[in-house]
């Protein structure tokens, strides 16, 4: 009987360290200090999501070839108080410097999205370096600022990618919620994919486009919506932990105990 109370605890021994290992994915120590990697059980993950005990969210918006509903959406934000993320591609950047100039301005989040959303995981390693550069180039001569924030087009990526994104001092960030709103199929399409998801909980992210037919009408009703479910839209800068963190096998972000 002894033998059996033994062997269950070491049971339970080695499923609280698996558990520990599958949670944390890459952890690594050395001596005293801890260097966190996105990798998860030997595969690289960008952050699809953030542990946090706020009820804080984050709209995100993709700006890739269509923005004649950009400056509405800026107009929606400024009037209801909120602040979100912006990911642009080099191309569009280039014929719309303005409209940068406003989404820096009005205190948003300024992401990489590629210079001319191509499929990153099709390319080799030097072109990928030139698809984020550009556009950084471009971003910075308008606003003076560097991203730090990648999302690649598609919600494509490899290992590879996000390493070198990170090489490149860039946190890839993807999405938990899809709004669908580039499926066109109305307003309260994407009220209800969003409002209703199963996802949608503290740190949750949520992918949206500019120039989709309507969006521009769902935007108030769905800020609104968050609000009243208690949660307060944030831009990615203010969600995302900086420090020392983790992911789990959704991309969910942990914060690292110290």
């Amino acid at each position: 009987m002894e033998d059996g109370r033994r062997n269950r605890r070491v049971g339970q021994l080695i499923l609280a360290v698996a558990g520990g290992i599958l949670l944390l994915g890459a952890v690594r120590y050395t001596g005293s200090s801890i260097s966190i990697s996105s990798n998860v059980n030997g595969r690289e993950l960008p952050i699809r999501s953030v542990e946090t005990e706020e009820a804080k969210v984050s709209l995100t918006f993709d700006v890739a070839w269509n923005s004649e509903d950009l400056d509405m959406l800026l107009e929606i934000l400024e009037k209801e108080d909120v602040r979100a993320s912006f990911f642009v591609t080099g191309e569009w950047v280039g014929k719309h410097p303005e409209q940068v100039k406003a989404i820096y301005e009005g205190g948003h989040d300024l992401g990489n999205h590629t210079q001319s959303h191509e499929n990153m995981t099709m390319l080799s390693e030097e072109d990928r370096r030139t698809q984020i550069a550009r556009v950084q180039e471009q971003v910075c001569s308008l606003t003076e600022t560097k991203m730090n924030l990648f999302r690649p087009p598609y919600g494509n990526y490899d290992d590879s990618l996000i390493l070198l994104a990170k090489e490149l001092g860039y946190e890839t960030v993807t999405w938990n919620i899809d709004s669908e709103d580039w499926k066109d199929y109305g307003k309260e399409a994407i009220l209800r994919t969003v409002l209703q998801s199963k996802e949608l909980k503290n740190g949750s992210i949520i992918l949206l486009h500019a120039g989709t037919r309507y969006l521009e009408k769902a935007l108030p009703e769905l800020i609104q919506g968050l609000l009243e479910r208690g949660y307060v839209p944030v831009p990615l800068s203010e969600l995302l932990i900086r420090g020392d963190y983790c992911l789990d096998v959704t991309g969910r972000q942990r914060a690292v105990p110290q």
